[in-house]
C-alpha cells in the first residue's frame, strides 16, 4: 500500500509540474522515472525499458516516414490544387479542414498543419478575412484526423498496443479505429464548417510582414561620411558605438545591394545603411558614429530583400531549440548569420528590443537573411516559415515509388503479417535508403522530446498498474458509476480523459489513462476494448487550451489568439465528440 501511495504522490508531481510548465515534459517524465526507481518501485533493470517498448519504435518511424512522404511532394500536389480555390468561404475552410483531416490519418498531425498552414494563411490575404477564422478550425482538423488510423496520432498506437496487457491475442489493428474516428472526425469537421468558426474571435492575426509588424516605422537609411572613423571597421565594432536597440539590416555599395551578415564585413566611405532603431536610439547612434542621414524616403521590406536576401516570418514551434532563449543568448546573428527584425506573440507586435525578449511557443518572428541560410537554419532552431512558399511537385515516378512504400506497411500492418513497429521501420529505412529523406533530416524528424517522454513514462504507467494504484482508481470510478448505466461510464471515463489531455501531452494522458481503464473492465468484468478506445480518443481531443496539443499552440502567434479564445469553439466540438463517441464505441465494441 505504501508503494501505491509514493505512486500516487509522484504521478500528482508530474502532473502538476506538466501543468505548471517550468519544465520541459520530458524531463518531468525523466525525473519522476528516476525517482520512482529510486525508491526501488521500478526494478533498476526495467527502468528503461519504456525505450525498447513498440509504441516508441513505432512513432518514431512514423514521424519519419511523414518527413519522406512531405519530402516526396505527395501533399504539395494537394497545397496546389487548394491555392486555386475560388473565393467563396465556406469552400474555401471546409476544402482546408478537409485536407488536413485526411492527411493527419498517415501523417503526423504537425506535419500536416504546416503544410497547409501558409495555404490558410494566403487565403484569408486575398479573402481580406483574418487569419484566426481559418486557422483554429486547421489545427482542431488535424486532431480529429489522427483518430481515423492507428498511426494517426501516438494514443493510438500506445491504446493498440496496451491491448495485448489486456489479455487480447493482439493489438487494434490499422483501421480498427477507423470505425469510430472517421464518424467522431466526421461529425467534427461538419460543425466546424457549419456552425463553430462562428465562435471563433476575429483577431489580427498575421496578415503581411508590413501589416503586423510596421518595419518600415523602424528603418533608416544612413552613409558613411569621407574620413569617419567608422571606415575601414567591421559591423562588430559598431556594436560599441550604442547601447540602444540598433540592428544593421541592409547594405548598399555602388548601388548594389550586399548581404551584411557577417560581423566581420567591413565599413567602406561613401557606404549607405539601412538600420533598424527607434527615433531616440536613431539620435544616439548618429552622435557616436558620425554617420550622416541621406534624402529622406519611404523604407519598407523590400528594401531589406534581394535576390540573395529574404524576410520570413516564422512560428516558433513547441520543443523548439529557441524556446525560453533570447536572441542575444543565441547569437544569432554571428552564429547563425540572421537579423532578428521583430517578434510578434498573440497577433501584436512586442515593442521591447527583440534581442533581449525570450521566446515563446507561437512566437512569430520576423527574419531576415541569406535565402539557402534561413532554410537550413529555420529547421535547425525548430521554427516553422510561414511565407507563401512555391510548390514543389515531386517526379511522379519518386511520388509513386514513396506511396508505394508507405502502403505496403500499411498493408503488412492491416493484415497482420508484420507487427507494426517492424513493418514502418522497414518502411523509414527503405525511404532513407531510396533518397526521400537523409540520415541528417531521419534524425531531425523525430521529435525527440516526445520519445524521451514516452520512454519514461511507460515504466511509470506500469508501476501504477503493478503496485495496484490503476486497479484503486479503477473501482473508484465503476464505484462512482454503479448505478449509471454502461453509457454513463464511457461518457464519464472519456470525459476524464479528455480533461486530462488538455493541460498534459496527450501520449501522457493515453499511458496514465490506458491502464485504469483496463483496470475498470475487470472490475465490471465487461471487455476492455470499447473502454480502451474511448481513452483513445479523449486523448486526442485537446480543443480547450493552446497547451493541450502542438498543434493548437502553433496557430496560438499566426491568429492573434489568447488563452481563452479556444473553449469557445473547443467546448461545444469536445460535447459533440463525446455524444457521438460514446454511442459509436458501443456500437462498434459492445461492452
Amino acid at each position: 500500500m505504501l508503494q501505491q501511495y509514493l505512486v500516487f504522490i509522484t504521478l500528482i508531481l508530474i502532473l502538476a509540474l506538466f501543468m505548471w510548465g517550468r519544465w520541459r515534459y520530458d524531463i518531468v517524465a525523466l525525473v519522476g522515472l528516476l525517482f520512482l526507481t529510486l525508491l526501488g518501485i521500478i526494478p533498476g533493470e526495467k527502468a528503461f525499458s519504456g525505450f525498447s517498448h513498440p509504441a516508441v519504435i513505432t512513432v518514431a518511424a512514423v514521424l519519419i516516414i511523414s518527413r519522406a512522404l512531405m519530402n516526396a511532394g505527395i501533399v504539395d500536389s494537394l497545397v496546389r490544387i487548394m491555392a486555386r480555390i475560388n473565393q467563396n468561404f465556406q469552400l474555401q475552410l471546409g476544402t482546408l479542414v478537409l485536407a488536413v483531416t485526411v492527411c493527419s490519418a498517415f501523417m503526423n498531425n504537425i506535419g500536416a498543419l504546416a503544410l497547409f498552414m501558409p495555404v490558410a494563411i494566403r487565403m484569408a490575404r486575398k479573402s481580406k478575412r483574418s487569419a484566426s477564422i481559418f486557422l483554429m478550425p486547421l489545427a482542431f482538423g488535424s486532431l480529429l484526423g489522427g483518430l481515423m488510423t492507428q498511426i494517426g496520432t501516438p494514443p493510438n498506437i500506445i491504446i493498440s498496443l496496451y491491448r495485448l496487457e489486456s489479455g487480447a491475442a493482439e493489438p487494434f489493428r490499422m483501421f480498427d479505429f477507423a470505425p469510430v474516428g472517421a464518424g467522431v472526425a466526421l461529425a467534427g469537421v461538419l460543425f466546424i464548417i457549419a456552425v463553430g468558426w462562428y465562435l471563433i474571435p476575429c483577431r489580427q492575426g498575421r496578415m503581411s510582414p508590413e501589416d503586423l509588424f510596421k518595419i518600415e516605422n523602424y528603418l533608416t537609411e544612413v552613409y558613411v561620411p569621407e574620413g569617419s572613423k567608422y571606415a575601414g571597421k567591421r559591423l562588430l565594432d559598431l556594436g560599441y558605438a550604442t547601447e540602444g536597440d540598433v540592428t544593421v539590416v541592409g547594405l548598399v555599395r555602388n548601388k548594389k545591394k550586399l548581404p551584411f551578415f557577417s560581423p566581420y564585413r567591413v565599413f567602406n566611405e561613401g557606404d549607405h545603411i539601412i538600420i533598424k532603431a527607434n527615433a531616440e536610439d536613431l539620435k544616439e547612434f548618429l552622435e557616436n558614429t558620425g554617420f550622416e542621414l541621406t534624402a529622406s524616403r519611404k523604407l519598407s521590406a523590400e528594401d531589406l530583400s534581394s535576390d540573395e536576401i529574404s524576410i520570413v516570418e516564422a512560428v516558433v514551434t513547441a520543443n523548439s531549440a529557441l524556446e525560453k532563449q533570447t536572441a542575444r543568448s543565441l547569437n544569432l546573428r554571428s552564429v547563425y548569420g540572421i537579423n532578428l527584425l521583430g517578434i510578434s506573440r498573440e497577433g501584436a507586435q512586442l515593442k521591447t528590443r527583440p534581442d533581449r525578449v525570450v521566446f515563446r511557443s507561437g512566437d512569430v518572428l520576423l527574419l531576415q537573411g541569406r535565402v539557402e541560410v534561413l532554410r537550413s537554419v529555420m529547421s535547425s532552431l525548430g521554427c516553422l516559415p510561414l511565407v507563401e512558399r512555391g510548390i514543389k511537385l515531386g517526379q511522379p515516378r519518386k511520388v509513386f515509388l514513396s506511396l508505394g512504400i508507405f502502403a505496403s506497411a500499411l498493408v503488412l500492418t492491416a493484415f497482420g503479417f508484420l507487427p507494426i513497429q517492424v513493418a514502418f521501420m522497414a518502411a523509414a529505412v527503405l525511404l532513407l535508403l531510396t533518397g526521400f529523406i537523409s540520415l541528417r533530416e531521419m534524425y531531425e524528424s523525430i521529435d525527440w522530446p516526445v520519445i524521451v517522454l514516452l520512454g519514461a513514462m511507460i515504466p511509470v504507467s506500469n508501476a501504477l498498474e503493478t503496485t495496484g494504484g490503476a486497479q484503486t482508481i479503477g473501482v473508484a470510478i465503476y464505484t462512482a458509476a454503479g448505478n449509471m448505466a454502461p453509457w454513463a461510464t464511457l461518457a464519464l471515463l472519456m470525459l476524464i480523459t479528455t480533461l486530462l489531455s488538455n493541460v498534459v501531452n496527450n501520449a501522457a494522458a493515453a499511458l496514465l489513462m490506458a491502464p485504469i481503464a483496463i483496470s475498470i473492465a475487470k472490475g465490471l468484468t465487461v471487455s476492455p476494448d470499447p473502454l480502451l478506445m474511448i481513452v483513445a480518443v479523449g486523448a486526442s481531443c485537446a480543443f480547450l487550451t493552446p497547451i493541450g496539443h502542438q498543434s493548437n499552440t502553433l496557430v496560438m502567434g499566426p491568429g492573434g489568439y489568447h488563452f481563452g479564445d479556444y473553449w469557445r469553439m473547443g467546448l461545444p466540438l469536445t460535447l459533440l465528440v463525446i455524444l457521438v463517441a460514446v454511442p459509436l464505441v458501443m456500437m462498434v465494441w459492445p461492452l
